[in-house]
């Protein structure tokens, strides 16, 4: 066998060259690069196509970049990533693939290397920056090699409403959650605000003392207040100190970006928490109502609110006094609302000013010559629910006839004995025809009841006793005098000295009769 030519490197050739039997032959070996699937290798960009990027590496081939192994962006067009000529870091994925192609991968070589600078950057609690690429529920998305999440309270100091005006900006963050497996980075700006403005914040509340009026602007509104932004730090104005009169929700009083001039209530220097009041910054209507008015003056107020106990009346603006529910009217009044009702406009009298509770006490119906919308609903529900219609209009507005007293009564009385005489004198020719009275008891029979009286009706039963008069004579009761309606005959029973003088002339009769 023939041996092979031994080759040795041209001195000063790098490699490159070989000598081969005193011949000088290139080095084609020495110019290729060595690598395996992962490794991370530079090229240069020599074609850019709609779907695809070319790279020389150094390989017998050029490397093949899919466009959608290009960057953590969505749908991106490669001539916006790479330019012809520019030297790119790209991640092996396979040497050679179905068709003998080099794929590599440019946004994967990108991701080892942000992962990297990123996990010291979460050790050392520096910041890192990216871009916003995509705004999505809840946050931003930023491009950091690796697709970070910043979550939109964590934006900025104050809640961001509209996200979409940082789209495309580059913002610095820090890393606040790191998990490799789940390729999740979560960053806050807000951290990284906090720090550049706790000097400021410092400076801001050693400089502000209780006491003070200060300017600021309203940076934002939630239920129980607003809170001013005071040059780099907030303050809180709670409800209860936007207004002198009573507020439903801030957003009645203060906007969003209003400029205000507040009052500084107190400070909590350890929380850096700083309590504003807007109301002191304006005129007291309290102070208003001790000096111009006193007790029995009467005033024109408005109904602001209908409670089970009385009604609220604003006589001055931010001003509102109670009129308890005894004095809404001269009659009783069950509930509040058959008298007044909220935006009425009426009269009312001032019976007691509390300067130190900052309460007013007031009256409707000591108001003389009060003409009030509602006034006698409480009375015509009354006589709807407990008396007769009225006949006539003016009948309903007569007042009810008192019950009647002295002579008056005497008449009604002495009318009832003279019904009740003529009911005892049918009784006793009734029973003067019974022939059989006194030997057994008579099945009772109706008597025959004068024109226009109701028949009374008697049940006979084992358990219940029969009225006395009825098992003597077999007659019925009595009708019911007038006036005394409603009551059963057993419940009220004549005197025992009539039923007995009653028995015995029934006696008497029957005698006589056999005789």
């Amino acid at each position: 066998m023939t041996p092979a030519p031994s080759a040795t490197p041209v001195e000063g050739s790098g490699g490159l060259l070989l000598n081969i039997d005193g011949k000088i032959v290139p080095n084609y070996a020495a110019t290729m690069v060595s690598f395996e699937e992962g490794d991370v290798v530079k090229g240069k960009v020599v074609r850019i196509d709609k779907d695809e990027v070319l790279v020389d590496i150094g390989y017998k081939a050029e490397g093949v970049i899919p466009s959608g192994e290009l960057s953590i962006r969505k749908s991106v067009d490669p001539h916006e990533e790479v330019e012809l000529g520019e030297e790119i870091d790209a991640l092996v994925l396979t040497k050679e693939d179905a068709e003998g192609r080099l794929i590599l991968s440019k946004k994967r070589a990108r991701f080892e290397k942000a992962w990297r600078r990123i996990e010291v950057a979460a050790d050392s609690g520096e910041p890192v920056e990216g871009s916003v690429i995509e705004v999505v529920k809840g946050g931003l998305i930023l491009d950091l090699g690796v697709r970070g999440f910043l979550p939109a309270s964590l934006v900025d100091i104050r809640r961001v409403h509209n996200l979409d005006e940082f789209m495309g900006q580059t913002l610095e963050c820090k890393v606040i959650e790191l998990n490799r497996s789940r390729n999740n980075v979560v960053l806050s700006r807000r951290a990284v605000l906090e720090e550049e403005r706790k000097e400021v914040r410092e400076q801001i509340l050693g400089r502000l003392e209780p006491g003070q009026v200060v300017e600021g602007k309203i940076s934002n509104i939630v239920d129980f207040g607003a809170f001013v932004d005071l040059d780099g730090i907030d303050g809180l104005i709670h409800i209860s100190e936007l207004s002198w009169s009573h507020v439903n929700h801030p957003s009645e009083v203060v906007s969003i970006g209003d400029d205000v001039r507040i009052k500084v209530l107190d400070i909590d220097r350890d929380r850096q928490r700083i309590s504003l009041g807007l109301k002191q910054t304006q005129e007291d209507p309290w102070q208003r109502v001790i000096s111009t008015h006193r007790s029995g003056d009467v005033l024109e107020g408005t109904v602001t609110k209908v409670v089970a106990f009385g009604a609220f009346v604003e006589i001055l603006p931010g001003v509102e006094g109670l009129v308890h529910i005894s004095e809404l009217a001269d009659h009783h009044v069950e509930n509040p609302s058959e008298v007044v009702e909220p935006g009425s406009k009426l009269n009312v009298k001032i019976l007691e000013i509390d300067e130190e509770r900052r309460r007013l006490s007031l009256s409707i119906k000591r108001v003389e010559g009060q003409n009030m919308a509602m006034a006698g609903l409480g009375e015509q529900i009354a006589q709807a629910e407990g008396g007769p219609a009225a006949d006539t209009e003016e009948q309903a507005e007569e007042p009810q006839a008192p019950p009647p007293t002295g002579s008056m009564a005497d008449a009604f009385a002495a009318a009832a004995d003279t019904s009740a005489q003529a009911a005892q004198a049918a009784e006793e020719t009734q029973a003067a025809e019974e022939t059989q009275a006194d030997e057994a008891p008579a099945e009772e029979t109706p008597s025959e009841e004068a024109p226009g009286e109701l028949p009374q009706e008697v049940e006979a039963s084992d358990d219940a006793e029969p009225a006395p008069v009825a098992e003597e004579n077999g007659t019925s009761e009595p009708d019911v005098p007038e006036g005394q309606e409603g009551e059963s005959s057993q419940e009220r029973p004549d005197a025992p000295d009539d039923l007995d003088e009653a028995a015995g002339e029934d006696a008497q009769t029957g005698e006589s009769e056999q005789g």
